[in-house]
């Protein structure tokens, strides 16, 4: 049976629980992210946010729960299953090597060879034009990273995320510690990717951020989803609620497809 893919999300999460001995770190958390949707995952430290990237990306194995990858039951067992699955996740401390050059970077353990030759220059050009196609300012692939700028280091290692060409893209504080400017830039990164159809999870404690580029938000708070709404439909000091604990759950309804309003 056909499916309309833009109403079946990219990746659904149902009743995700995990637990670490006696330290229940997920508890019967419900999340989806769509296609062309930018979906903020906020709350406080120990919320739970970066344990729930951990699951998408495999590095976690939840101990119940069901996964769905575009309406299909799966099971996210590693982390090259993920990327088979079509997610990729840039943690953050992004994983670059600060000694070889951008296109070194991103092709690091996915080299381009043939007879064990490398292929230097196909690598080469494939890097710029998927930085290119992203919008990144990387003057030359063959810049050493450690040259770079921190938001100029972000914008590579999404760009070797993208490489793969996923359908879902978990982006773990992309902007923490970046300057003003490299913040707009990498948010500007951010926007593009929604416009090629990637689903994007931003998990981040920057709520400048989430409002500026979120299509909707996802809040939690002890391991659990205490709420999520639309975006347009919430205010901040609803949010900071949510997190804080001083309200139980979100005011909004529940989302549903209906009235999610995404990006273009």
């Amino acid at each position: 049976m056909m499916r309309d893919i833009d109403t079946v999300p990219a990746l659904s999460l149902r009743e995700i629980c995990l637990n670490f001995g006696g330290v229940q770190a997920l508890d019967n958390v419900n999340f989806d992210v769509y296609p062309h949707e930018i979906v903020a995952l906020v709350g406080e430290n120990a919320a739970g946010k970066s344990t729930l990237a951990k699951v998408m990306a495999g590095v976690y194995r939840p101990n119940s729960g069901t996964v769905y990858s575009q309406g299909t039951e799966v099971t996210i067992g590693s982390p090259a299953a993920a990327t088979r699955l079509g997610i990729a996740t840039v943690f953050q401390d992004l994983a670059l090597a600060d000694n070889l050059d951008v296109a070194a970077n991103m092709f690091l353990g996915h080299e381009l060879n043939r007879a064990y030759v490398l292929h230097c220059e196909e690598m080469e050009n494939a890097a710029r034009a998927q930085l290119d196609e992203i919008g990144a300012r990387i003057p030359s692939v063959r810049n050493i990273v450690a040259t770079l700028s921190a938001g100029q280091r972000q914008s590579v290692a999404i760009a070797r995320a993208l490489l793969a060409k996923p359908r879902v893209v978990v982006l773990d504080e992309p902007t923490s510690s970046l300057s003003i400017t490299q913040t707009a830039e990498v948010l500007d990164l951010i926007v593009h990717m929604r416009g090629l159809g990637q689903g994007i999870v931003l998990i981040s404690h920057n709520l400048a951020d989430v409002q500026a580029v979120a299509d909707r938000i996802v809040v939690m708070r002890h391991g659990h989803v205490v709420g999520e709404s639309p975006m347009s439909c919430i205010t901040y000091e609803d949010i900071i609620a949510a997190i804080t604990g001083a309200i139980r759950t979100l005011p909004a309804p529940p989302t549903t497809r209906s009235n999610r309003v995404v990006g273009t």
